[in-house]
């Protein structure tokens, strides 16, 4: 994801922003009047203090209204059960609504607005959640800002590590740990199934996660694909070790010996996808590589590889369906 700070102008924070925050106030000052509840007291408490990356944050026990900063959390929020507000954030670069990998029962009547990357506050704010789950946690300004609107849960989902750490995390947070855990060994069940077929069927292929960016072709480990291909056991090739790697046309002979190439890209209007790799069609070196002889290469949806349940499921079962067709 590209670490891209909010462009909302300056009036619309000072003087829009502002208005809305003074009517979002006078609604939510009379309801919040509980707190954590005295020891020995008989009252439930409305609201809990706990820890995230960013210090301590007062959050809403029972929260009716969350919003996700970014998909990933609302993904988050939809897969820990959490009601949500009636209208929540997608990115633009080609998206006009939801993953069609999100639980789409889940969205029923709910409805987007583009939220990245440029951040659209006003909306998030028209929205008028209980809760904000923030994983754009790199820039502290963000969080900030959001806090204004609502009690704001951020952490940093997009610092390259096991997002399913920061899920883990937000459970506990939202007192959501029997949902998290459902889903963990939803996905565990389902890699163990892949894994026991691949072995029955004797496939051990090396993968890797490849991608074209202007003149040049990457080799990583960035977002959920590596994890997937990881928790299958699959032979990653050495090239996405550490940085992973960036090549030249001249040198994509590099990938010699890699089996599947997993790519991804935004969809088309239908769902299909065009060609990711389209730049290289005149080249020969990449023509004659056995992935690409043989038919190897598997696109799935962009917002898969950001870190959220939904999005390391729906890529374990493209994973599956190019690996045991």
């Amino acid at each position: 994801m590209t670490r891209t700070t909010t462009r909302t102008s300056a009036a619309l924070a000072a003087a829009g922003v502002a208005a809305l925050l003074l009517g979002a106030c006078s609604t939510t000052s009379d309801a919040s009047t509980g707190t954590d509840a005295a020891p020995g007291s008989s009252a439930e408490a409305t609201t809990r203090t706990v820890e995230s990356e960013f210090g301590e944050v007062t959050l809403p026990t029972e929260p009716q209204a969350a919003l996700g900063m970014y998909t990933t959390d609302l993904d988050m929020l939809i897969t820990l059960g959490v009601p949500l507000a009636q209208s929540q954030p997608i990115r633009d670069d080609g998206y006009s609504t939801f993953p069609s990998f999100f639980d789409q029962e889940a969205l029923e009547g709910i409805t987007p607005f583009t939220n990245f990357p440029e951040f659209s506050y006003e909306s998030i704010l028209a929205a008028q959640p209980d809760l904000i789950v923030n994983g754009l946690g790199y820039d502290e300004s963000i969080g900030t800002k959001l806090a204004e609107i609502a009690p704001t849960y951020s952490f940093n989902g997009f610092d390259g590590s096991d997002w399913r750490v920061k899920f883990e995390a937000l459970a506990e947070a939202l007192g959501r740990t029997a949902e998290h855990d459902a889903w963990t060994e939803r996905y565990q069940a389902k890699v163990d199934d892949i894994r026991a077929r691949l072995d029955e069927a004797g496939l051990d292929p090396v993968v890797g996660s490849v991608g074209v960016d202007g003149d040049q072709v990457t080799v990583s480990c960035y977002g959920t694909p590596c994890l997937v291909f990881d928790d299958l056991g699959l032979d990653i090739t050495p090239l996405s070790d550490g940085e992973g790697a960036t090549l030249s046309f001249e040198e994509v002979g590099q990938l010699d010996g890699i089996d599947a190439v997993f790519t991804s890209m935004a969809p088309e209007d239908d769902g299909s996808f065009g060609d990711a790799f389209e730049a290289l069609a005149g080249n020969a070196v990449w023509q004659q590589l056995p992935f690409v002889t043989q038919g190897q290469i598997f696109t799935s949806d962009l917002e898969m590889i950001y870190g959220s349940p939904s999005g390391q499921y729906a890529f374990l079962e493209e994973v599956e369906k190019a690996l045991l067709p």
